[in-house]
């Protein structure tokens, strides 16, 4: 399967590169960043968990590509596609998106959203996309809410993969793939 890279004006979404395994090791070693997912990534977690994601784009040519700056090449973070959990209550597709803090404020995860929901629906042919996010995140929902995604009550569940706690709770938004004449 050919690996797909997709571009915007600032950002190259791109396979993962080993070099790219400091500043996400970094990234997942952040409280602050990870203060929505319950723990914390060491070092080897965070390398098995790019290693995951470097094969699921070999074999799909889809997932959670690396989110490189253009101007200067630095490693950003992720975003991308990937089939919902098997333990979620529910199934489809969801996009995300995790950046490096000094990433954040810029625009950055949006546009990485922007490029992520175009390639879902015109190359992957989906007629809808998700976003599963912690209920406290306001920031990624933010995003969620720039992209178009529309806040679903009705979807609200504990995350199963999160420690119990306040931030067991996520919301999901929804995203229809626009249809001609509507």
């Amino acid at each position: 399967m050919t690996e797909t890279e997709l571009t915007t004006p600032r950002l190259l979404l791109r396979q993962w590169r080993d070099a790219d395994l400091d500043r996400w090791a970094e990234l997942n070693a952040d409280p602050e960043v990870r203060r929505h997912f319950g723990t914390l990534l060491d070092r080897a977690q965070a390398a098995a968990s790019l290693a995951a994601f470097r094969a699921e784009l070999a074999e799909r040519g889809w997932g959670w590509w690396a989110v490189q700056l253009r101007s200067d090449g630095r490693f950003l973070g992720f975003a991308g596609l990937d089939p919902v959990d098997e333990e979620m209550p529910f199934d489809g597709i969801e996009a995300g998106w995790r950046l490096h803090r000094d990433a954040w404020g810029h625009g950055y995860a949006t546009e990485a959203g922007r490029a992520v929901l175009r390639y879902g629906f015109e190359e992957l042919g989906r007629s809808e996309i998700l976003a599963v996010i912690a209920e406290r995140n306001a920031p990624s929902r933010a995003v969620a809410a720039r992209l178009g995604m529309v806040h679903d009550p009705a979807m609200d569940f504990l995350d199963p993969s999160v420690p119990p706690g306040p931030e067991q709770r996520a919301v999901v938004y929804r995203l229809r793939a626009q249809t001609s004449g509507s």
